[in-house]
Order: C-alpha cells, then structure tokens, then sequence
C-alpha cells in the first residue's frame, strides 16, 4: 500500500469513526408494534419536542437542541413549511432560517433523533395553514380532497422535501436521525365535512406517501380511520384515553399542548407543570411509549407567518423553552424530572406485563413487571381530594390529580404534584435605567397619489376576494367612485355601510380618513361597518383599505373563508321614513396591492427617512426610523413596543413581526381565583394578562443585531407614540427554590448571583413565588438564616432535612417542604 493510499484509508477510517460518534454511522431499522416503536429491533420510549425552524434563528438552533436534549428529550420534532419554501410557484426558499436540512443536521449533531412532519398542511397557527395562497388561485383547484390540481401540487412539493432529505442521507434508514414522518395533518378532525372524497383523499395521502420508499414508519395524526401501514396518533391536552386503529400501532401521542397559543385581544395562557406532568404520567400509566410535546420551543412569528386571523407575533405557547430560548422554569425541570424516572424502567414500560387496581373514586394503581421486577404508577384522579391506597401492605397518600411513580413499587421517585425545581422569575432590565433616547427621523406613507386616483394594478366590475393578489402584502386599496345628485347630498342623512370579513378595514372619502374598524380572534367571519359620511354633489371617492392580520389556518375549507371586503358596499340615504340603500358592489373597482413604503423598502438599513423636526405622535401610516446600541451582554434582547398602536417592526432589515400593543387582553371576572393545576386544563384556566397589551415585548435576536450602530424601522398604521420604545435584556429577576422532604433544593441564577435571599421556610409552607408565607407548622431552625449562605453564589444547593432545619412540628400526612425565594443580580 502506498503512503497516499494509506493516508487515504486512515481519512476515510477516521471519519467513518467520527459519523459512529454520532450514532448515525450506518442503516437504523425503526419498526412498531403494538407495544413501542423499536428501532434496531428494540422498544423504545421516545420524548419528543416540537422545535420550528422558522419561527427562531440559525444561531438559536444549536442552544435550543442542546438544552431540549438536557431536558431529557430523545428527538426533536418539526413542521415543513410549504408556503415558506414556495411562495411563489416552482420558486423555492431554503436559506437562513428556512434551511431545515442544516437545521435536522444540527439535531444530529446533537445525537436526538427527528420527527419530520410534511404534512404539507400544517395548521400550526401559521399563516393559511403552511398553504402557499398561489394554490387557491389555480383554475379549478380544491384543497385538501380528491381534487387533481391540488393532489399534483401537494405530490411535487411533498416529494421535493423526500428527495432532498435523501440526498442528505437523512432518514434513519440511511444512518440519518430521522425516525418517523407525517403525511397531512389533523385531516379527521375535518374529513366529514368532505364527504366520500375525503376518505378517498387520505387513501390516497397514504399510497403516495408510501410509494416514496422512506424506509421509517408515516403516522397521520388525529386519523381515526388511518389506513394500514400509517400508525393513527392523538394530538391534545390529555390522550391516556387513547388507543390506535390497529393493534399492531404503539400508543403515540404527536401533540402534548405545554399551553396555549396568543391572540390578539386574548389573555395570556398558562399550564401549570404539574398539570403537564400528570397527563405525561397517565399517558405512560396507560400504555404509552411516544410523547411529543407541542412546543417544547414556541419561538417568534416573524415576518407575517402568523395565521388566524388575530394570531400574535409570539408563539412562546408556556413552553419550556420560552420565546427567547431561556428555560422556562418550573415546566423545564419539572418534567426533566419525569423523562430521567421514566427513562430508567424503559425496558420494564416496553416489555412488561400490565396489571391494574381499582381503588375506587378514580383511585388506581398500574403495575408493569418483567423478569422479576417490576415498576408501579399510582393515580388519583380525583380533582379535589387526596387519596390514601394500600399496595402490599404500605399506605401511600397521593394527592389530588397526581400521579406516583415507583420505579421500584416500594419508594416514590416522582410525584407529579410535587414540584422540587426553582420557579424562575424573568424580568426585562434596561442598559439605560429605562431611559429611552432614541433620535427618531419620520415621513409619511404617500396615500395622496392612492386616494386622489382610482388607477390601481386591477380593475374588475365586483369585489375581490383579498388572497385573489396571491397576500404579497397585508394591504390591499379598493378604490371606486360615485356621482351623487345635490338634492341627495344636502337632503338626506348619508352613511357607508361595508361588509369586511372582520381584520382591519380604513376607510376613506375623498381623501379624508373617517373611520376605521377591526375585529378579534373570536369574531365570526364577516363584520359590517357603518359610518355617517359628508359626501359631496358630483363625483366622490371612496377608497377603502383593507388590512389582513394572518390568514385563517384551521377548520374544513379554511381555505375558501372570503378575506378582505366581500361586500356588499352601500350608500345609505335617509330622510324621514325613507331609506334608499345604493350597493356599489357592481361598480368598476380598482386595487392597489401594498403600500408604498413597502415597494420603497424603507424598512432596509439603506433607505432614507428623513424628516426629524417636529416629531409627529399618534400619527396613522407613518414610517419611523431611529438608531441604537445594542444591549450588552448575551442575554436575549427584547424591543418594548409599548405606546405605539398597530403596524409592523424592523431591525436591520429583519422583520420582528406584525406589533399591536394597543390591543389590551379582556378583563378577568370579580371572583378570579389563584391558579389550581387540579382539574381539566383549558386555555381560558389560568389565564394571566387581564387589561394588559396582548403583546408589549418583540423578540430580536442577538444575531439580527451589529456590534455599533444598530436601526430599528416602523411601520405605524394607527398611530403611536415611538418615543416610548427601547431596548431591554432578558434576565433572570428573581428565584424561588422548593424541594420537598429529603430531597434537595438547588438555586440558580444564571450568569448572575444571589443578591438576597427574602424568604425561606421548611414545613408547611404556603402560598406560591413572590407570595410565600409560613403555615400551620415549620421547623425549629431559623431557615432564612441557614440559607444567607447562597448569598454571592450563581448555584446553592440544600438539602431539604430536619437534619439541617431541626424537627418540626407538623402532624402527620402534611408534605413537608423547603421554600426559598432569593433576588438574582
């Protein structure tokens, strides 16, 4: 062998060394049965967690997979995006955060396996479902059924993304980390309404998916009637109720809810940890051996990627990881907590034998044994009442909506109610001590040249459905006119009345504002907007702006809810007891797509706005531009919006999302009672936000942001004030530490350290973080004392013992517990 040939051999050993380092090296059989899905012949139990590749950054990525596999995660989960790759017709996109090749090849770099849902439709609270909207405007196309135009466009697109996925060597049967895939998405929830051809149509989803030889198993998700190999799974707040079509699919669970998502106008939604953990424990008490959890990361809606209508810019969905990427706590390490206990019997969960006790008063137990060992859940599902069972003698107390686990069925490791990981208070601190001084420049929005000429891009003799302009823009101008007698003008009381489909509608007569109207999340489609107007004798203009906040994502036939102002649109004249109503629908109409301070790109670094005296405030369809240092540290940087009403924000170019902090959240009922995990979960339950903006902070990320100068654009389309905005970091405020008896509690402040430590108690302590008080019983030491000694450090840990805070004197049955809050700084 020649020196050249063997440094050759040792390259290609070396790296076959390294490609095993990262356990992808070679072919990974993944099957199923009834029990798990097994990959190379072995059950497995998988923790999942949805991560979206568009909705953070690049440079997020790597973090955000490092900490979802410290959280205990097995895979990471993701959607593609059809209408972000495709926005236009056989032109595709997949570069940046649209990359989701490196993005998968960041999960395996990271060792987690991956769950790729295709879909194509994703719903995903994403704009018009994850649809490109060219595809409503194709000749004779209906979506999601039997239709031949729609099934060709989704059959290329879906094989698109296989074929790149193959090239990369990227399914697990190539020695890449992807283990399962989707095709559609959440079809069962709506297929009745389709008829006959939707059950043809999913037939159909899964010949072709099958046809594309992936060689890992496809799951359709909410599909009852899934047809065979396709493994049905349950998508919710709670699936231990669950069971597959087929006894030879594994009980799966692809959509956890960790929470809820955001609206605008809507408060903001919480699930307790606990509640999480208690439908996790149930679902694996019952049989199930796949978790998904939907998000783990939410991330941002940048851009206009958010559906609805009405959806917010962020989608931190209350999940472990938050918008920004810090571990949301206690959601993170309370349910760490469970993945480690789980983990450890998951040969007993996969392979064992099932036997179940009733205890009555949704009481039970559920005991899984193999070869000698076994491993025992303990539930009560009683909302109210703690309960007391017997197994083998010992007395267990469970409480209330909780599950035990007992790797060993004698000693509990986990408790689902039992919370022993700090609740961490975030805060958003300023550089400046909140001072903002920001030098803004301005100019209008140049609306003269629109609403003095009725000459737009499209002229049509009815009203158009706004999504007909293929939604290159929130904005679309409707512009008509209409001659009007003198005696009708000056003798009768006058109004337009216009049928809108509930966003936001402007309207304006002969150049002059007078009015506007939007709707809400929970608004039914179509919302008619009347208003007195001062027409003139002669010729009179009325333009009318039409503005969409996301496009419906969800429902049978989303796809065809009209969007923009379907009409009619009428003049209504009265005087005395007659009303005569002129509809305009029929009218010539022109349109003008966009507003032109989008066509300009004044949001670019390179654009020009240049006014700077007088300052205008409340200012509708002005452009604002100022420049600014960005925060120190590496902490993430927030934008605080608060003072301006409703438009769209930039950062050198990057487009932070659709803003709206004038639009404040509902107000809470009288009898609002503190949060009680216990109980079903809904999104109205816990709710928190009452009267407040539905969304005050904008996620910028560190990467959209120069080490100097720094420029922040708006859009302002109601009117605001932008001297309000500044800059803030993410930090962690404070922290509140528990760790039940014999168990040890940690303290952390990441990249800080504790300043103070305000309370601290062992015994029955009550009340929750910031609102921590001293109850029947606590222990002989002074435990605010002992825990001075976290003072100065960035991690404290202390065991939770009388060894340490001396005897107590709580009776029997009380869970004795060590409550520490401590300032971060």
């Amino acid at each position: 062998m020649t020196i050249s040939s063997r440094i050759c051999f040792i390259t290609l050993f070396i790296s076959a060394v390294i490609l095993g380092l990262n356990g992808r090296a070679s072919a990974v059989d993944v099957s199923h049965d009834g029990r798990a899905l097994k990959i190379d012949g072995e059950r497995r139990i998988i923790f999942s967690g949805s991560i979206h590749y568009p909705r953070s950054t690049t440079q997020m990525w790597p973090d955000l997979i490092k900490k979802a596999k410290e959280g205990g995660l097995d895979a990471i989960e993701t959607y593609i995006f059809w209408n972000a790759h495709e926005p236009v017709r056989r032109q595709y996109d997949f570069s940046g955060n649209l990359d989701f090749i490196k993005f998968i090849k960041t999960v395996q770099n990271e060792g987690l396996y991956v769950v790729l849902r295709i879909g194509p439709y994703v719903c995903a609270e994403w704009n018009y479902g994850g649809f490109p909207v060219w595809l409503h405007n194709m000749p004779g196309i209906e979506l999601r059924t039997t239709n031949e135009v729609f099934m060709n466009e989704m059959q290329n697109f879906t094989t698109l993304i296989v074929d790149m996925v193959k090239e990369e060597k990227l399914f697990a049967s190539q020695g890449g980390p992807i283990i399962l895939s989707q095709i559609e998405n959440e079809y069962g929830n709506v297929m009745q309404s389709y008829g006959d051809a939707g059950k043809a149509y999913i037939n159909w989803c899964a010949t072709m998916a099958e046809s594309l030889n992936i060689g890992v198993p496809w799951i359709m998700c909410q599909q009852d009637d899934a047809p065979q190999p396709m493994i049905n799974t349950c998508n919710g707040f709670y699936c231990h109720d669950f069971e597959p079509n087929n006894a030879n699919s594994p009980k799966m669970w692809t959509e956890n809810w960790l929470g809820w998502f955001k609206a605008w106008g809507n408060k903001n939604p919480s699930r307790p940890a606990e509640d999480v953990a208690f439908g996790v424990a149930r679902f694996f008490q019952t049989g199930g051996t796949f978790n998904n959890y939907y998000m783990y990361h939410g991330g941002t809606n940048f851009g206009r990627t958010a559906g609805g209508p009405y959806i917010t810019t962020t989608y931190d969905y209350d999940a472990p990881l938050n918008e920004y990427g810090s571990l949301s706590q206690p959601k993170y390490g309370h349910l760490k907590e469970l993945h480690d206990v789980l983990h450890s019997i998951e040969k007993i969960l996969t392979y064992g034998n099932i036997s179940t006790i009733q205890y009555g008063n949704s009481v039970n137990a559920t005991i899984y044994s193999y070869k000698g060992n076994s491993s025992c859940f303990f539930s009560n599902q009683n909302s109210t009442s703690d309960a007391r069972l017997k197994y083998e003698g010992v007395e267990y107390i469970i409480p209330a909506w909780s599950v035990s686990i007992l790797p060993d069925c004698k000693k509990e490791a986990y408790n689902t109610a039992k919370v022993n990981t700090q609740t961490s208070v975030m805060v958003k601190k300023s550089d400046d001590d909140g001072v903002n001084n920001l030098q803004w420049s301005w100019r209008g929005e140049e609306l003269l040249k629109t609403l003095h000429f009725e000459k737009g891009q499209v002229s049509t003799n009815h009203l158009l459905d706004q999504k007909v302009m293929n939604d290159v823009s929130d904005y679309l101008w409707y512009m008509t006119s209409v001659d009007l007698k003198h005696d009708i003008v000056h003798s009768h009381n006058m109004s337009l009345r216009v049928n809108g489909t509930g966003h936001v509608l402007h309207v304006y007569i002969n150049g002059k504002h007078v009015g506007s109207k939007w709707g809400a999340y929970d608004t039914p489609d179509g919302n008619v907007y009347q208003t007195k107007v001062q027409f003139k004798k002669g010729r009179n203009q009325i333009s009318l702006l039409s503005a969409t906040v996301g496009l419906k994502n969800y429902g049978s036939h989303f796809d065809l809810v009209k969007t923009g102002l379907p009409g009619p649109v009428e003049i209504i004249s009265t005087l005395d007891d007659e009303t005569i109503t002129k509809d305009l629908s029929g009218h010539r109409w022109s349109y003008q797509n966009g507003l032109r301070g989008f066509d300009k790109k004044l949001f670019n670094p390179t654009s020009t706005i240049s006014r700077s005296n007088n300052l205008p405030i409340n200012r509708s369809m002005t452009w604002y531009k100022a420049t600014f240092k960005a925060p120190l540290g590496e902490e993430p940087v927030v934008a605080d919006l608060l003072g301006l009403g409703k438009g769209e924000a930039w950062v050198n170019g990057h487009s932070l999302g659709r803003y709206w902090p004038s639009y404040l959240a509902g107000s809470c009922s009288d009898d609002a009672k503190p949060c009680d995990y216990r109980g079903k979960y809904s999104p109205e339950k816990c709710a928190t936000g009452c009267e407040e903006p539905s969304q005050r902070w904008y996620h910028v990320p560190r990467s959209f942001l120069n080490e100097g100068d720094n420029e922040i654009v708006l859009f302002e389309e109601f009117g605001g004030n932008p001297t309000r905005v500044g800059f803030r970091r993410e930090v962690v405020g404070s922290v509140c530490g528990t760790a039940y008896e014999n168990r040890t509690m940690e303290l952390s402040c990441p990249g800080r350290t504790v300043s103070a430590v305000r309370f601290a108690g062992f015994g029955d302590v009550r009340g929750s973080c910031g609102n921590f008080r001293k109850g029947s019983c606590t222990s002989k030491n002074d435990a605010l004392s002992i825990l001075q000694e976290c003072v100065g450090k960035e991690r404290c840990r202390v065991e939770a013992s009388e060894g340490v805070f001396g005897s107590t004197d709580c009776e029997d049955g009380i869970w004795k517990r060590l409550v520490v809050e401590a300032i971060c700084s």
